[in-house]
């Protein structure tokens, strides 16, 4: 059996916190995150072209959620969770300025092998987020 055509890159990241709004506006404060869809219980932003970050509510969805005449299966998560944007090399230096202007304290900072660099920081729920140039693997 042949493998099918690849895919075409992630669609969705979504990450579980306490309080949906107080992340909304952690993220659409401090990357200007356009709100797609909110609920109690999710919210999706945009990221970029498709590309979207679920913000679900912390044991929302234990549950399945009916949708036509299927459902979306139940899942959640917990711990510190770790996810990364890709920022350009020549936006490093402005993204660690940025953050420090918001109040966004920088954890830590990595050179990469290749050149990459990696700025990482919390979240209000305390999920590490990273903004990563280009170097940081093989084919970005």
């Amino acid at each position: 059996m042949t493998m099918p055509p690849p895919v075409n890159g992630i669609l969705e990241t979504g990450i579980y916190v306490e309080d949906v709004d107080r992340s909304r506006e952690f993220y659409q404060r401090v990357f200007g995150f356009e709100a797609v869809f909110v609920e109690d219980r999710i919210c999706t932003l945009a990221v970029a072209p498709a590309q979207v970050l679920i913000l679900f509510k912390s044991g929302g969805t234990l549950e399945p959620v009916p949708v036509g005449d299927s459902f979306i299966p139940a899942h959640d998560a917990g711990g510190t969770q770790h996810f990364a944007f890709a920022i350009s090399g020549d936006a490093y230096e402005e993204w660690k300025n940025y953050l420090t202007d918001q109040n966004v304290r920088i954890e830590s900072e990595i050179v990469w092998p290749k050149d990459g660099k990696s700025l990482y920081f919390r979240d209000p729920d305390g999920l590490l987020v990273e903004l990563a140039t280009p170097g940081l693997w093989a084919n970005y």
